[in-house]
C-alpha cells in the first residue's frame, strides 16, 4: 500500500527517553529541588523498574541539556546554576556593589509572594526545615561566623517550601550573587549587634507566619523584613566594588 506522504511514520519511544521525561516531570513540579542528590544509576533502575542501561542514558541525555551535573567522586545532582557562573549580573554587581540595591528592591516583591506561598503549600518537613535554619541564625555557639551562609540558607528553605520549580530554578540561577548580597548585608550593610536581633527577630516572625500557615501575615513579615533592608541602601554609602566590603573572619565566604 502506497503511504499517503502526509503522515510520517512513528517511532518508538526508548525507555532511556521515559525515563528522561519523568525525572523532568519531577524537576517541573519542584519533586526534585535544585542541589538535590539523585538516588545511584542502580537504585534508580530498581525504582523505574527499567535497566541501567536506560537510566544511565537517561541522565547523559539530561546532562547535556543542562538539567542534571555530575557529582564531583560519583553521582549526579539537579543543576543548580548556569554552567556560566560570571553572568552578566555577577559581572555589574562586581563591578558596582551600588547595583545591589536594586536587587533588594526586586527580592522585596518576589520574595514576599514566596513566603505566601510557603504557607499554604509547605509540608511538614518543609516547615521543619525552615526552622532548622532559623534555630542555627538563633545559635550562639557560631558566633556570628555564619550568620550569611545561615540568613541564605533560611531563605532558600522557603523557596523549597513553595513547591514551585520556577521560582526555585529562579533562586538557585541567581545563588552567586545572592550569596554575595548576604554577604554584604550581614557584614557591611546592617551589621551591627542591634541589626543581628532586629534581623532575628524578623525572620522568627517569618517562620512563626509559614508554620501557622497564615499566608497574609507570611507576606507581611517577609515585606517588613526586606523593606528594612531595602531603606539601609538609602542610609549608607555602598562601596564601589564588593571587594572593598568587609566580610567576617571565618564567614566562608
Amino acid at each position: 500500500m502506497r503511504q499517503d506522504p502526509r503522515f510520517r511514520e512513528i517511532e518508538r519511544e526508548r525507555v532511556s527517553d521515559r525515563v528522561a521525561h519523568e525525572i523532568m516531570k519531577m524537576i517541573a513540579a519542584g519533586t526534585l529541588a535544585p542541589g538535590e542528590r539523585l538516588p545511584g544509576e542502580r537504585q534508580l533502575a530498581e525504582m523505574m523498574n527499567v535497566s541501567r542501561v536506560s537510566v544511565r542514558a537517561a541522565l547523559q541525555e539530561l546532562k547535556a541539556q543542562g538539567f542534571v551535573s555530575a557529582v564531583q567522586g560519583g553521582g549526579t545532582r539537579i543543576t543548580t546554576a548556569p554552567n556560566n557562573t560570571d553572568s552578566g549580573l555577577l559581572r555589574l554587581v562586581r563591578a558596582d556593589a551600588k547595583n545591589l540595591h536594586e536587587l533588594a528592591e526586586i527580592r522585596a516583591n518576589i520574595e514576599v509572594w514566596a513566603a505566601r506561598r510557603a504557607a499554604r503549600a509547605a509540608d511538614s518537613a518543609q516547615i521543619a526545615a525552615i526552622g532548622d535554619a532559623l534555630q542555627a541564625m538563633e545559635d550562639p555557639a557560631r558566633g556570628g561566623h555564619h550568620k550569611a551562609e545561615d540568613d541564605y540558607a533560611f531563605h532558600m528553605a522557603i523557596a523549597k517550601a513553595t513547591g514551585s520549580a520556577v521560582y526555585m530554578h529562579l533562586m538557585s540561577t541567581l545563588q552567586d550573587i545572592l550569596e554575595k548580597m548576604f554577604d554584604y548585608h550581614r557584614y557591611t550593610l546592617i551589621a551591627r549587634p542591634e541589626d543581628d536581633r532586629m534581623l532575628l527577630s524578623h525572620h522568627r516572625k517569618i517562620y512563626d507566619a509559614i508554620r501557622a500557615r497564615d499566608p497574609e501575615a507570611a507576606g507581611q513579615a517577609m515585606q517588613t523584613h526586606l523593606d528594612a533592608i531595602v531603606r539601609s541602601y538609602t542610609a549608607v554609602d555602598a562601596p564601589a566594588n564588593l571587594a572593598d566590603a568587609p566580610k567576617a573572619v571565618g564567614s566562608g565566604a
